[in-house]
């Protein structure tokens, strides 16, 4: 059945929240999360409503949102977290014109520029990804699309990390053709990070170089060269609820194995500079509408989650199941120490590739 019609098969209907959009609100009907996450648990999926309705829920909801949430992530995952280390390989020199983003062409912000580090960087970045207990390497460039001279260097470097080190490979290189997929996949790369952003509907709103269809493509030329598929969006971009229900839809219906929910960090220089955060009640009400909607699927707290979740962040690992380790593309994250401190307090456990780490 698709999620389409899935409508048919709905045994709980969703709440009125006419008037619980805001933090005001009232509760929901006692026991109706349980009972939405026993429906996906059975395996019935929820409708869009029923996610449109999580979105718009009173602040008060969150905790039962959240423990709801729980249920579903503990039976796929149980307590262990994931962690994730980005490695930003080619900075700045972005032709796209991508809205919230401090590479691209119409980006003011004062950002590092550099071409693809050479082999040393590189596996200097993969030594600390290891002892860091990362259990996947996620190597980046800013560009529509890699060049043939960045293609062969992520081909001759992915075999000596994996060798080296034992880490999993997520490259994230733009657009990509299908001799490219397949070429990533033969050098032992075993995912691809391509997000899809926000809605379909959304997305020339974001950007006007590339269309969402585009970044669809790439993932389906991933999905055949025999890759797994990383693909999540950033939400707090001015997109309504229904367009963060949109995506976690299509994401769903792709296929995509892991989610990187990111939340907005309005850059200073950037088109989306001075965009209205969302609180942090805004964000775990979406990353537990996302595990609802892709209950089997890695989902992870990404860039963003220390401005927006806060002292919240734990709750986030109610729902979500891995994390970016140190820090993001061009910003900051928290120290990792705070991360293992973090999961250890929650009783949680990390499946990575070394035992270094100080959790």
């Amino acid at each position: 059945m698709s999620v389409a019609d899935s409508s048919a098969a709905d045994s709980v209907a969703a709440p009125d929240t006419a008037d619980t959009s805001s933090s005001v609100g009232v509760f929901s009907p006692p026991g109706y999360y349980d009972a939405l996450a026993q429906q996906v648990l059975d395996g019935t999926p929820i409708t869009r409503e029923q996610a449109l309705a999580m979105l718009e829920a009173s602040d008060l909801d969150v905790p039962a949102i959240i423990s709801a949430g729980y249920r579903i992530r503990h039976q796929y995952f149980g307590n262990t977290v994931q962690l994730y280390f980005l490695m930003n390989a080619k900075s700045g020199l972005c032709p796209e014109d991508c809205h919230y983003c401090s590479q691209s062409k119409v980006s003011d912000a004062p950002v590092p520029k550099y071409n693809i580090l050479k082999r040393d960087a590189l596996m200097d970045a993969a030594k600390v990804a290891a002892e860091r207990g990362a259990k996947t390497y996620c190597l980046v460039i800013s560009a529509r699309g890699p060049n043939e001279r960045e293609m062969k260097a992520v081909e001759e470097i992915v075999p000596e990390i994996k060798q080296k080190y034992n880490l999993d490979i997520c490259a994230c290189l733009g657009l990509l053709d299908e001799s490219q997929a397949a070429r990533l996949k033969a050098c032992g790369v075993d995912r691809v990070n391509h997000n899809l952003n926000s809605s379909e509907t959304h997305y020339e709103k974001i950007c006007t170089t590339h269309t969402y269809e585009d970044r669809v493509q790439t993932l389906r030329h991933v999905r055949d060269a025999g890759m797994e598929m990383c693909s999540g969006g950033i939400i707090g971009m001015g997109e309504s609820k229904s367009d963060i229900v949109s995506m976690a839809f299509d994401l769903n219906e792709l296929g995509v194995q892991s989610i990187p929910v990111n939340i907005l960090n309005a850059i200073d220089g950037t088109p989306l500079e001075g965009t209205a955060a969302l609180t942090p009640q805004d964000a775990l009400k979406a990353l537990a509408m996302f595990r609802f909607v892709n209950p089997d699927r890695e989902l992870r707290i990404a860039g963003g989650r220390e401005l927006h979740l806060r002292q919240l962040q734990p709750m986030g690992l109610y729902v979500a199941n891995s994390v970016f380790v140190g820090d993001y593309l061009t910003t900051q994250g928290q120290a990792p120490q705070a991360d293992y401190d973090m999961i250890r307090d929650l009783g949680f456990d990390v499946t990575g590739s070394c035992e270094e780490m100080s959790v």
